[in-house]
């Protein structure tokens, strides 16, 4: 199976009461613990790779270890995806250099000039068989090269969708509904809480059209106390609760992005790792078992969160 975009499976996530995975890609053992869990739990899946991911592993080493991905893993659909473009030069490459997808972020922006930049990478992704995801609202949250503060996030407003999805053209439209990027989501002692009335609102406005999750990794409190125990320190490291996740992705919800709860599951297998065995220096060594964990956390969130296995 070649490299697809997402209209399809989004199109099935709608019907079917899901939401396909959009996992975060850094590397070679990322790229595997992934794609190794969707196959085998039949399910599709997202890689998704942001402006910090192509600066740290580079452009085509990410294009072709995501090629290699789809010779190993045949059955399963998979979509090549930019996170969180900054700017249509940014959207361009990825396009021209083999993405299937591409997310413009102006959310940050008023609306006509957020409509005005995501109308431009629409027009050049459509011409190249690219889709193209764009965001209105904005999360608060560090995650590489997006850090917004509590202060200056704003939940989407309903009335704004329609014209935005109808003179843009995107695919796809990720919304803030209060999900938050990184591992220190909220503050200590606040309960969090995801405005499923604005996804209720936007869902009436919009109906059969897709719409994107971001910041919603779950901070797995086990990642947190395996950290803490073995050197780190994260104090305070709240995320978002599966069950709110899980009610997302029955409603209009069709993809759901996780970054955090990789980067917790590889750090927490490897400080566990070097804690036990001081004397290792091979990385294949440290790495294997951190790669097991990227595929144990992405069944979990397939089999409890997504509820995409079987769907391929």
């Amino acid at each position: 199976m070649a490299l697809v975009t997402t209209t399809e499976m989004f199109k099935k996530a709608y019907e079917g009461g899901y939401a396909v995975g959009a996992f975060n890609v850094n590397n070679m053992e990322i790229v595997q613990g992934i794609t190794e869990a969707c196959q085998e739990l039949n399910s599709p899946v997202v890689l998704q790779v942001s402006k910090g991911a192509r600066a740290y592993a580079n452009h085509n080493y990410l294009v072709k270890m995501v090629e290699a991905a789809i010779m190993n893993c045949p059955d399963i659909p998979i979509a090549l995806h930019l996170d969180h473009g900054p700017d249509f030069e940014t959207c361009k490459a990825c396009i021209d250099g083999g993405f299937s997808s591409v997310m413009i972020d102006g959310s940050s922006l008023p609306l006509e000039e957020n409509i005005k930049m995501a109308k431009q990478v629409v027009e050049y992704a459509h011409a190249h068989g690219v889709v193209v995801e764009a965001e209105l609202g904005t999360l608060a949250g560090v995650e590489d090269d997006v850090n917004v503060s509590a202060e200056d996030s704003s939940y989407t407003r309903p009335e704004d969708v329609q014209e935005f999805v109808e003179k843009t053209g995107c695919d796809s439209l990720a919304i803030a509904i209060g999900t938050s990027h990184g591992a220190y989501k909220f503050k200590p002692g606040t309960k969090p809480q995801l405005r499923f009335d604005i996804l209720e609102d936007v869902a009436k406005r919009l109906p059969g059209f897709p719409i994107v999750l971001h910041g919603s990794s779950s901070v797995p409190q086990e990642f947190v106390k395996k950290i803490n125990e073995h050197g780190g320190k994260m104090p305070d490291a709240i995320g978002i609760p599966e069950e709110m996740l899980r009610e997302a992705a029955k409603m209009a919800v069709c993809k759901i992005n996780i970054d955090s709860d990789i980067r917790l599951a590889i750090t927490a297998s490897i400080r566990e790792y070097f804690d036990a065995h001081p004397d290792h220096f091979d990385p294949r060594q440290y790495l294997k078992p951190a790669r097991q964990a990227v595929k144990d956390m992405v069944a979990h969130k397939i089999k409890n969160v997504l509820g995409s296995d079987g769907k391929a």
